[in-house]
Formats: C-alpha cells, sequence, structure tokens
C-alpha cells in the first residue's frame, strides 16, 4: 500500500481513449432537423458520424434550459443577447462559447477553423472537429 496512493495513478490521454467505448447516437437529419428511422427504428450511427451528430445536438441546445440534459451539454451563445460588445467581441465569444460547448465530449480532441455569422437572428457555425476516429467538418445555424 502505497503512502500516497494518487501517485503513479494518472492515465495518459492514450490509455483513456482505447478505453472510450464506441460513440453511438441516433442518426440526424441535419436539414430537416429530426431523427432518421429505418424500418420504423431509429438509426444508429458510430463513430465520426456520431460525435458530428452529438456536436450538432449540442450546438443546437441551450445549456442550462433543459432539466434533462446535464448541466454541461448545450451552449451558452444566448448570453450575446443584448449585450453591447462590438461586433468582433461578439465573433470572438461566440467562438468561445462553441468551442466550450463541444470540447466537454472526450471522443472531441479539438475544434478548428470555428467560423461565426450573423444574419439577422440566426447564427451560422462551421468548423472542423477533430476526434479519435479523424477530422469531420460541422456547419449549424443557431
Amino acid at each position: 500500500m502505497a503512502l500516497f496512493p494518487f501517485f503513479g495513478d494518472t492515465k495518459d490521454e492514450e490509455q483513456e481513449q482505447s478505453t472510450l467505448p464506441m460513440c453511438q447516437e441516433v442518426a440526424w437529419d441535419f436539414t430537416e432537423n429530426i431523427p432518421i428511422l429505418e424500418n420504423g427504428d431509429y438509426k444508429i450511427v458510430s463513430g465520426k458520424e456520431a460525435v458530428k451528430t452529438w456536436a450538432y445536438k449540442a450546438l443546437k441546445t441551450e445549456r442550462f434550459r433543459y432539466l434533462i440534459y446535464s448541466f454541461h451539454f448545450g451552449h451558452e451563445l444566448t448570453n450575446l443577447i443584448g449585450t453591447n460588445y462590438t461586433p468582433s467581441l461578439t465573433k470572438a465569444e461566440s467562438i468561445r462559447f462553441v468551442e466550450e460547448c463541444l470540447l466537454v465530449n472526450p471522443y472531441i480532441q479539438n475544434v478548428s477553423d470555428v467560423e461565426v455569422n450573423f444574419e439577422g437572428t440566426t447564427l451560422f457555425i462551421t468548423g472542423v472537429l477533430h476526434t479519435i476516429y479523424g477530422d469531420t467538418e460541422m456547419g449549424v445555424n443557431v
């Protein structure tokens, strides 16, 4: 028995990733914003497509609004509504909120090339998700 058992018990990132189960999600129709059904059952996707689906749903969900979701799930972009920030600061904060929203997922290693564009009341978000399964592009209208 070690006097300080926490020393030497740290896991490196590669070990942690290898212990993650295969990511699975219900397939999603991003155009219609509805789940995809096959023969009356929800279609299940795994790997990179599942992570992309999770990211889409997280960016479509406001954090702290729905009790069914963990407080770690969703975005905080609505906090920017009504602020007196300059357009460039609003854009920078939007990118930060998007990255914070997505990086809670252990399957997402990094998010890059995030672009946010405002058109009227719609926020368009694009970027690249660097997942443990490889890279994939994402695009969401919030």
